[in-house]
Formats: C-alpha cells, sequence, structure tokens
C-alpha cells in the first residue's frame, strides 16, 4: 500500500503539516495539475484562498518524466548533469523549451491570471512531490516578482536529500522524506492524470 490514496489525502497530510498558518494571511498556489488537487484539501482544511502558479517542466527526450529544468513567467532553469544525462544537445532543449513555452501560455490562459494579490503575504506553494525539484524552485521564483513576504514549499513527499535554494524558498515542509525515492507516482495508489476541467472547477 503506498504513502497516499490520492492527491486529496496527500493534501489532508500536507494541510496537517501546516496547521500554524491556519487563520493567517498566507495564500495557498498549486502548481497544476496535480498539485492544484492537492493545494485545495490544503486550502479548504486551512480557511486559506487558493490559486494557481503555473509552471512547465522540461522533460528529458525519451524519458519525459524526467526534468532537465521547467519554466514559469519570467523564469528558465536548466539543470546541465541532467541535460547530461539525458544525453540531449542545446537544441533538444530548445525545442523541448520552444513547446513547452507554449503549453505554458496555454495553461496560464486556461487557468485565469493570477488573481490575488500577494505582496506582503505568506505565499505556500503547493506540488503533488518533488522529484528534481525543478518545478518547484521555478514557481517559487517566478512569485518573487509578487513581492509575497514569505514563500512557503510545501508537498507530501520528496527525496530525503533534497531541499531547495534558500534564494527561491524561505520555509520548506514535506512530511514524508523519503530515502529511496525514483518517481512521485510511487507513492500514491491513485496517480491518474487530472484534466484542465478539473484544475478550472477547484480554482
Amino acid at each position: 500500500m503506498a504513502l497516499f490514496a490520492d492527491r486529496d489525502a496527500a493534501g489532508r497530510v500536507l494541510a496537517s503539516a501546516l496547521e500554524s498558518w491556519r487563520g493567517t494571511d498566507a495564500v495557498v498556489l498549486g502548481i497544476p495539475r496535480g498539485g492544484v488537487v492537492t493545494a485545495a484539501e490544503v486550502s479548504t482544511a486551512l480557511g486559506l484562498p487558493l490559486d494557481a502558479v503555473v509552471v512547465r517542466k522540461l522533460g528529458a527526450t525519451g524519458h519525459e518524466e524526467f526534468a532537465v529544468g521547467a519554466i514559469a513567467d519570467g523564469v528558465r532553469i536548466v539543470t546541465p548533469s541532467a541535460v547530461r544525462w539525458a544525453g540531449m544537445s542545446e537544441t533538444d532543449v530548445e525545442r523541448v523549451e520552444k513547446a513547452e513555452r507554449n503549453e505554458l501560455a496555454r495553461r496560464t490562459t486556461a487557468f485565469g491570471a493570477p488573481f490575488i494579490d500577494l505582496e506582503g503575504r505568506t505565499a505556500i506553494v503547493v506540488d503533488d512531490g518533488v522529484a528534481t525539484g525543478s518545478s518547484a524552485i521555478a514557481a517559487c521564483r517566478a512569485l518573487r516578482s509578487r513581492q509575497p513576504s514569505r514563500i512557503v514549499l510545501a508537498v507530501p513527499v520528496a527525496p530525503a536529500k533534497w531541499s531547495p535554494p534558500a534564494d527561491a524558498v524561505d520555509e520548506y515542509v514535506c512530511p514524508h522524506r523519503e530515502r529511496d525515492f525514483w518517481a512521485v507516482g510511487q507513492y500514491y495508489d491513485d496517480f491518474s492524470q487530472t484534466t484542465d476541467a478539473e484544475v478550472t472547477a477547484l480554482l
């Protein structure tokens, strides 16, 4: 049996770890798509507003689930060691990035522009898990321009040795830090893909 039945269950576990933020000025921001499902549970449990921060992973050629980087509004992250592992050239990375920029624009339109003012507030960025961390870091860095007082990255599960860089995240919350980690999906009984319609409904 996995750690979590589904993303809803993971969100409830994560909400317990974030209990200290109940009743504060914090805003919960999910990373679409799956992260919004987890974030919605956190938002509901703690009585905090919900928004989204759109980011796109740059997947390795032939191994798209493995991130060599990520992009968000005004942010580009490429991990050279991951690019080398994937055997990708700079041209390969540019091709993937071009396609993902189109998808980034589409999702930003689909899920709406950010509607909550973050200036001076705490931004709690939620995803359904971290593998390489590229997407989560891109999301957090993208939010800096909206001038929150603090950025908290909160995920239910991540590799034990992983932690976000201090320039992107002020606080990191992860109740399950696993040593034998190979993919986020291994910790879920149900890790089926979330649809645009589900994300839109939650937001």
